[in-house]
């Protein structure tokens, strides 16, 4: 290695928060190329495995940038690939970019004493929290044995011993917690996490499928409350076994892909929803389940694909130099007049009503966001 690595994690620490944050010197003194010997990254054909050792420089470059780096793909841990593997599939575990991990603990509004629980993934997040508030209040969970083994010993030849566990966030939680902050993301608030929460403590989450921080201190009927940040974020899904469930909407795709529909003109040309961040999250939470993939094709044209489990499906085509959209649709429900009418409100008053919403949880975890006028309920 050219400098020691911690050159680089002060490098790190002082892009990501001001010398006199209290998460400077943990960033600063956090060895993250420990916790991440190899990852995955973009390439032809797929994710395509790195090796740390192999290459120290890029190593330190990606280890101590404000990125995430994959770690798992499918069932594959970067770990365990072949030299020249490639993997394809959904991201099933990462170390989650370091700003992104202090954003969500600010949030949590941490004191000392505070006992926490947090996600484990790499253990980045949790080397972090232990810096600053001390392992003897960490709890650190994941569903996967082998990431809660990994951590555990990586951390440990850090000197740090916080408790961790093999543990199923969408199941009851063993233990009591002043604050439960996930860097996973979920439909719902599951029941557990409020049964496992002390009164007036606080979680912090985000909601599947959108960009949603989700902030809220448990009340005294149980449920909690609090609001949606204005901040955006988006982790993947919390997952039962060791990879996510195949799509059940491959099959509607396929309809959306190939079938005439009713056929509209929209205005409007296509949208790249990954990255209008309040109109995703809105159309989520107007349809939840829906999925949605837009490319462009070589000469220039913009395509989406719309798809539900209720049966509906859209796909729409803006011509390369064209504005307005050629719309097709099917099924019970018309989902692109959906983001339609969310786009138009969108335009209409510079804003919609998602990021800054309250937010209001059941005891069983139903959860209902509002503002103004408008409100959604999630898991009733």
């Amino acid at each position: 290695m050219d400098e020691p690595w911690e050159s680089h994690a002060r490098r790190l620490a002082g892009a990501v928060v001001r010398p006199e944050s209290r998460w400077y010197e943990p960033i600063a003194t956090t060895p993250r190329h420990l916790l991440v010997p190899r990852w995955w990254v973009r390439g032809e054909g797929g994710r395509q495995i790195r090796d740390g050792s192999s290459d120290p420089g890029a190593w330190m470059r990606a280890a101590y940038s404000d990125q995430t780096l994959v770690t798992r793909i499918g069932p594959l841990h970067a770990d365990h690939a072949e030299p020249g593997a490639v993997a394809r599939g959904r991201t099933t575990s990462s170390s989650t970019m370091p700003s992104l991990v202090v954003t969500m603990y600010r949030y949590a509004s941490l004191g000392d004493g505070c006992r926490t629980l947090v996600t484990t993934g790499t253990g980045y997040g949790t080397a972090l929290l232990c810096q600053r508030i001390g392992a003897d209040h960490v709890t650190s969970v994941d569903v996967d044995p082998y990431l809660v083994e990994a951590a555990a010993e990586r951390l440990s030849s850090m000197g740090l011993q916080p408790h961790l566990a093999v543990a199923d966030l969408t199941q009851p939680l063993a233990g009591q917690y002043d604050r439960i902050v996930a860097t996973v993301s979920v439909p719902r608030i599951p029941a557990g996490w409020l049964t496992a929460l002390r009164p007036g403590g606080r979680l912090v989450t985000t909601i599947s499928n959108t960009g949603l921080i989700i902030v809220a201190d448990k009340t005294d009927d149980g449920g909690a409350a609090g609001h949606v940040a204005w901040d955006r974020a988006s982790f993947m899904a919390t997952r039962s076994g060791d990879d996510y469930p195949a799509s059940t909407l491959d099959g509607i795709f396929d309809t959306a892909t190939t079938a005439d529909g009713e056929v509209t003109v929209s205005p409007l040309p296509v949208l790249d929803m990954a990255q209008a961040w309040e109109v995703w999250s809105m159309l989520t939470l107007t349809a939840p389940g829906i999925e949605h993939h837009t490319d462009t094709a070589d000469d220039g044209s913009r395509f989406t694909w719309m798809a539900h489990p209720d049966g509906s499906w859209a796909r729409a085509r803006t011509a390369r130099g064209e504005r307005t959209t050629t719309v097709h649709q099917g099924g019970p429900r018309r989902l692109y007049d959906l983001l339609e009418e969310i786009r138009w409100r969108w335009i209409e008053h510079g804003e919609l009503p998602v990021y800054g919403a309250h937010v209001s949880i059941a005891p069983e975890g139903t959860m209902t966001l509002s503002r103004g006028q408008w409100s959604a309920t999630l898991g009733g």
